[in-house]
């Protein structure tokens, strides 16, 4: 079993950045894609990002390019969403989720642990 806790949410103005952090343990290794998700109130859960187990590849959904980023260290069991000009429409819970295949990033079926989540709002 892998174990995923993220923390860094809150609430947060239009135009401010937040950085979230997903802590993994338990039966960790390295080689796991990792990918970000997000649920907002009413919608469906919706993939943000994802990284390869080396960090040389990264994806991202349209709705958030060039203003998220994904990061990872493996010596720290750690994966990073730094969310930059954050709008209204970024509110959402965001879930942490290791996975299987990179290829199948874009897949909440693809991931087969989950953090509990962390809460992001942002105010206009």
């Amino acid at each position: 079993q892998v174990q995923l806790v993220e923390s860094g949410g809150g609430l947060v103005q239009a135009g401010a950045s937040l950085r979230l952090s997903c802590a993994a343990s338990g039966r960790t290794r390295s080689t796991y894609p990792m990918g970000w998700f997000r649920q907002a109130p009413g919608k469906e859960r919706e993939f943000v990002a994802a990284i390869t187990w080396s960090g040389g590849s990264t994806s991202y959904a349209d709705s958030v390019k060039g203003r998220f980023t994904i990061s990872r260290d493996n010596a720290k069991n750690s994966v990073y969403l730094q969310m930059n000009s954050l709008k209204p429409g970024d509110t959402a819970v965001y879930y942490c989720a290791a996975g299987r295949d990179y290829s199948r990033r874009y897949y909440s079926g693809n991931y087969d642990y989950w953090g509990q989540g962390t809460q992001v709002t942002v105010s206009s």
